[in-house]
């Protein structure tokens, strides 16, 4: 007697769940209580178990397809069994496509991209009770999820432990490690991992929230219409553009050489370089470089200004510049590349200066401008490149609004995720104003870098009269016990009322330390409140305590100033 593999209802508001993999294949053995199929469900991925012991007849619901709970999706039975079939599982049920009736075609919001900024105002809008439309061409998470943050983070997180092994006989420990990381086959796969249950998992918060999710491109035209690639047209009431960014490129020569890789090429690198240049000291610059000298690549930065991430404090970026040079990633700034050379098994890189760097690789990373393709022919006012938004994030047309790097304001996931549901509480009523003066930034180098508010030579140029506190990791308990005492923390206050204007942090743990630097300024606290706050001990962000300390000469885990 066969037995029905179903969709299970796994919680109270689960009502469906895509099949992501079957792990048997038809005629195969199966025990009672051993993982048959993965799903997704509204949540998380989990794995279904056989409810009985036998073998896997037939599967009559395949991976990708989105089903209700309770769904027929296969049967387990004795060997040679014939299964009967029934009706249900025999029919399709109708599955969310992107085709719609007349009827369906007209939303209350329609959201182009599903990026950060995209998929949150599509989920807010429907929260606040709009039929919501979400429009993307690509994978569901945009850049941020599928090349750029997350995959990188996969990488780095490969470099730390790379790092930690090497500390480990100073420790006192004897790990034999064997490294054989010149095959990035593997790493490459499990990033891919990573981003696929991600990007599924955004699939599953819209299907929560009823989003109609259109798998093509749109354009928007007159009349808040956007026509879709096949030439379906949805009309919206409200419209929120996030189109997103792209790779930043320069016309110059060479340039269209196959070894000239973007941050998103690059991810896909099956094995390691011998040499890699990178044009561009910023951000993902500097990330790309930590992750590949850590694989053991000759690694060169090319900067055309005079010093590595250009708008973060003056003294972090040169913090960090001598922890790279110790780490043997060669530096040139003040230096303009004027061309490339592709000689077959290398590449060459021309500089201004008459200089010309050889290798096997080049990763173009001058930094990312807004798509604005979603709105090519349309008269929408913009500047340099990106939409133009009032302080609502509407745009110049009534009732659409831009949310995310489209807008240019700040090019970063999560002042994304704030435009974005402000942008789809406005569309539906609301008057929020989007504040961003306090976002923090991040750089996931080793040790990390994170920062709020202003640098120490903007403090000066608006307040005339600052003051700096300082704390080294290096005198702080839990650094040094975990081996982690690289980098400090800088606090920098106005001397008159002791307003904190910025926070800055590089050292381990600093992406996660920043957030405190973040509350103390969006709440106002003072330098004198913050100096008198208790922070668990021993902690990394003692830190921040300390440097706020020492704003006011204040700090007792530092030497005694002399006077």
């Amino acid at each position: 007697m066969s037995v029905e593999i179903i969709m299970p209802k796994a919680g109270m508001s689960m009502e469906e769940g895509t099949i992501i993999k079957w792990l048997k294949e038809e005629g195969e053995a199966i025990k009672e209580g051993e993982p048959i199929v993965e799903i997704l469900t509204d949540k998380v991925n989990m794995e279904v178990e056989a409810e009985s012991s036998g073998y896997l007849l037939k599967k009559v619901r395949f991976e990708n397809e989105v089903l209700p709970v309770f769904t027929v999706i296969g049967y387990i039975g004795e060997k040679g069994e014939s299964v009967s079939e029934v009706k249900e599982a025999e029919k399709k049920e109708e599955v969310k496509t992107e085709t719609k009736t007349s009827d369906e075609k007209e939303y209350d919001v329609i959201v182009i991209g599903g990026g950060p900024a995209g998929y949150i105002s599509a989920n807010k809008a429907s929260q606040l009770g709009a039929k919501t439309a979400l429009v993307e061409k690509r994978e569901l998470g945009g850049t941020c999820l599928n090349r750029g943050c997350i995959p990188t983070k996969t990488y780095i997180k490969n470099i730390e432990i790379l790092e930690e092994a090497e500390k480990a006989e100073s420790r006192g420990l004897d790990i034999k490690v064997t490294k054989n990381i010149s095959d990035l086959t593997k790493a490459v796969e499990f990033k891919n991992k990573v981003t696929k249950k991600l990007s599924q998992g955004v699939g599953g918060l819209l299907r929560s929230y009823g989003v109609d999710v259109y798998s093509t491109a749109g354009k928007l035209g007159e009349g808040k219409k956007v026509t879709l690639e096949d030439g379906q047209v949805l009309k919206g009431k409200k419209i929120i553009l996030a189109g997103g960014s792209k790779t930043r490129y320069l016309n110059i020569p060479g340039i269209d050489s196959d070894k000239i890789l973007t941050s998103t090429t690059i991810l896909d690198l099956n094995k390691v370089p011998e040499r890699l240049v990178i044009v561009g000291g910023g951000v993902i610059g500097c990330e790309f470089a930590e992750i590949f000298r850590g694989y053991g690549t000759e690694v060169t930065i090319v900067e055309a200004m005079s010093n590595l991430l250009p708008f973060n404090d003056k003294e972090i970026s040169q913090e960090l510049e001598k922890i790279f040079k110790k780490k043997g990633i060669k530096l040139l700034t003040d230096k303009q590349v004027t061309g490339f050379k592709d000689k077959g098994k290398e590449i060459e890189t021309v500089l201004k200066s008459g200089e010309s760097l050889s290798s096997d690789y080049v990763l173009f990373s001058i930094g990312r401008e807004a798509d604005l393709s979603c709105v090519d022919g349309l008269e929408i006012k913009q500047d340099r490149g990106r939409l133009i938004v009032n302080e609502y994030m509407e745009t110049s047309i009534a009732g659409v609004y831009a949310a995310g790097d489209i807008n240019g304001l700040s090019m970063l996931a999560h002042s994304a995720f704030k435009m974005g549901e402000t942008a789809a509480g406005n569309a539906l009523g609301g008057r929020e104003e989007v504040r961003l003066d306090n976002t923090p930034k991040c750089v996931y180098t080793l040790p990390e870098i994170a920062s709020v508010g202003l640098t120490e030579e903007e403090a000066l140029k608006k307040y005339g009269k600052i003051r700096t506190g300082r704390f080294n990791f290096g005198a702080n308990g839990r650094a040094i016990a975990s081996s982690e005492e690289e980098g400090f923390v800088k606090v920098i206050c106005d001397d008159k009322y002791g307003e904190i204007l910025g926070v800055h942090v590089i050292g381990s743990k600093a992406t996660e330390m920043i957030s405190a630097g973040v509350i103390l300024m969006e709440m106002e606290i003072t330098i004198e409140e913050a100096s008198e706050l208790i922070y668990a001990h021993p902690t990394f962000s003692e830190a921040i305590l300390e440097a706020c300390a020492d704003c006011l000469g204040k700090a007792l885990h530092l030497p005694k100033k002399k006077m």
